[in-house]
């Protein structure tokens, strides 16, 4: 709320540089809602993706290991599958061949018989004329067969295992770093960037990267590692065949760097767009009644349709883009499976390759184009991963408020003396507050008026250091805030915000969140002591009554007592109350001006103000006019000066 009235009161607009500046501060997206000015690169946010595991170096070590073993014992398979088919066919054609002759022998008799194909096929084998299929050796080779093949399963499963832990706490640690990167950002982050899109980054953006990593870094590490084992065992078996198996890398890495690149810029702005959509949907929902009431509902559905149907044509691209990797790829293997399948048939029936062999290099060749299927089929996720990733490094790489330096401790509970010292602010280069000064003392109420853009607002977010000065200092009881712990100083201060904020969860936990320490004693005491007492009885289940996060079960007015209570319960130093009364009707006004009374009492208070009539009885009333106090008095001296406020008053109360 504080960065939404922060906004309002900038007196200037950003020039075309001043916005270029911000965009470069903020990680570079352009928050106006057009396309970026500048393209991404893959590689860079892919390893730093990756990266994102390096605090689990040991563990991914054995996960690497187990995904070897894994390999190892499936590529080894089809070999001994070879070996196999070789007893069996070799005791097949052994059986019809006359005992007691060698193989040498009936190679000859063959080849006297103009039979040199088939003599040139036995010259390949090793058989034993007479002899059948020893059962015996072929029980051993399938056991050993089913023996490999359960290995790999089995450790495939725990090194999925395994992977999935070690995916799971690395996105635990992201969504730990949002949240300290959300709690570490300056307020002018979210006072320029859309809602919507900040919350699609540090939600959706994180969720893709987790699904992302999840199904695809697993596959992606076994299938690279099982193209380089098949490889390794095409080329013990044929390395005319594997050559040939070879041939469709080239292919598959041109339809990679053509296709792959388009359907990631596509995929980055699908991302984009879905985050642009959020915020008009989450400013359409916020601002529903305001929509209806100006009656722009056709021009608000158009602008989601306009969002909507980028959106949309966004992810089509991407999606037929990425579409395309996979018929192509199986094309590609198609092609390499016949080439292999004629050249092998030739090599066996030349006596240069066994059956078993070419059975095994066949299997090798399905098995090597599967994993490259799958690596273009995972490309669709990968991209759309790191292009999520993209995003959320953006976010994580945001500009942050000025660090925290040695600093003196803030005193356990200030007296409320407030001090600016010489203090100029500026958003942009344009200035807004100049060389101000200003002497609150003690217990005072300070009153501060003014036309919008007068820099009120601006005044207070300076003393909670939501933003850091230009120059000058604020001073607290004499210590510069400057040097004082940033939640030390803001545990000092209460606010009342115009529009009252409430949290899920029951009134007694809303009231309590000023001091989760209080009991539920002091939380009754401090509702009683705002007036909350008297409506919380009428509600069902009294101070345990839940309510939503708009706290749509209350009024406006009775909204905002619970906000006032909760400042209460806080027992501040400082108070801050920004046009508390605003939003309420005229009778529950009284109630909610006698707890700010209540609540007022023996603190320093700022009071934000645009009707007059609700700040008489300060004891110091401000006049800004462009970032400057142009009259400081109380109600009544102020009129008799007949300056700036004398106009206020008379502009609001003439007849």
């Amino acid at each position: 709320m504080a960065s939404h009235k922060a906004s309002s009161a900038k007196s200037t607009e950003l020039t075309d540089e001043e916005i270029l500046e911000l965009q470069e501060k903020m990680g570079g997206d352009d928050w106006s809602g057009s396309a970026p000015r500048t393209a991404k690169n893959f590689l860079p946010s892919a390893r730093r993706m990756l990266g994102l595991l390096a605090p689990h170096k040991i563990t991914m070590a054995v996960v690497v290991g187990l995904v070897i073993v894994s390999v190892l014992f499936s590529v080894w398979a089809p070999r001994v599958l070879g070996r196999a088919m070789d007893v069996i066919f070799s005791g097949a054609i052994g059986s019809r061949m006359p005992a007691g002759v060698t193989q040498d022998q009936v190679i000859e008799g063959l080849r006297a018989q103009g039979e040199n194909t088939f003599a040139d096929m036995l010259s390949g084998m090793h058989l034993v004329p007479g002899q059948g299929i020893d059962f015996s050796l072929l029980g051993r080779l399938i056991l050993i067969i089913l023996g490999l093949y359960v290995a790999s399963s089995a450790a495939m499963w725990l090194q999925g295992f395994l992977l999935n832990r070690i995916v799971m706490d690395a996105i635990f640690e992201l969504r730990a770093s949002v949240e300290r990167k959300v709690n570490a950002l300056p307020l002018s982050y979210f006072d320029r960037g859309q809602r919507g899109d900040i919350l699609s980054r540090t939600t959706n953006d994180v969720d893709n990267v987790q699904q992302a990593m999840q199904q695809a870094l697993s596959q992606a590490l076994h299938s690279i590692l099982l193209i380089i084992g098949i490889t390794i065992m095409m080329f013990s078996v044929s390395w005319q065949l594997a050559l040939v198996a070879l041939l469709g890398i080239p292919l598959t890495g041109i339809v990679l760097a053509v296709i792959g690149t388009r359907s990631q810029a596509q995929f980055k702005t699908q991302w984009r767009a879905t985050g642009q959509l959020n915020g008009h949907i989450e400013e359409t929902f916020s601002g529903h009644e305001v929509i209806t009431l100006f009656g722009r509902q056709e021009a608000s559905v158009q602008e989601f349709e306009e969002r909507n149907g980028e959106l949309y044509g966004a992810s089509r691209s991407a999606q037929f883009l990425s579409g395309l990797m996979m018929p192509i790829m199986q094309f590609i293997s198609y092609l390499s499976y016949v080439a292999i399948a004629v050249l092998g048939g030739l090599k066996v029936a030349s006596g240069s390759l066994t059956l078993g062999q070419a059975t095994a290099f066949i299997q090798y060749s399905r098995q090597f184009n599967q994993p490259l299927s799958e690596l273009g089929g995972m490309m669709q996720m990968v991209q759309s991963g790191v292009a999520s990733a993209e995003r959320v490094f953006e976010f994580l790489d945001a500009e942050e408020q000025v660090p925290e330096t040695e600093q003196s401790a803030s005193p356990h509970r200030a007296r409320g003396l407030v001090e600016f010292e010489d203090v100029s602010f500026s958003y942009t280069d344009e200035p807004l507050i100049q060389d101000l000064d200003l002497r609150v003392e003690p217990g005072q109420t300070a009153a501060i008026v003014g036309p919008t853009g007068a820099g009120k607002t601006t005044l207070v977010n300076l003393i909670m250091r939501f933003y850091e000065l230009d120059k000058g200092r604020i001073l607290l009881d004499g210590h510069n805030i400057a040097e004082m712990p940033r939640h030390q100083l803001r545990s000092q201060v209460g606010m009342v915000l115009q529009d009252a904020v409430l949290f899920e969860g029951t009134i007694m936990d809303n009231i309590r969140y000023g001091r989760l320490d209080a009991t539920d004693e002091e939380v009754i005491e401090a509702a009683k002591a705002c007036y909350v007492d008297r409506f919380v009885h009428s509600l069902p289940d009294g101070y345990d009554t839940q309510i939503d996060q708009d706290g749509g079960s209350l009024s406006a007015g009775e909204r905002q007592l619970v906000t006032i209570a909760r400042a209460f319960l806080s027992q501040p130093a400082l108070l801050i109350l920004d046009e508390a009364t605003s939003s309420v009707d005229t009778r529950t006004e009284v109630l909610v001006q006698k707890a700010m009374a209540a609540l007022r009492s023996e603190r320093t208070s700022f009071v934000i103000a645009h009707r007059l009539s609700t700040i008489r009885d300060a004891d110091v009333i401000l006049v800004m006019e462009n970032g400057q106090i142009m009259e400081q008095g109380d109600h009544n001296s102020l009129l008799a000066r007949e300056g700036a406020y004398y106009r206020l008053h008379q502009a609001q109360f003439a007849h």
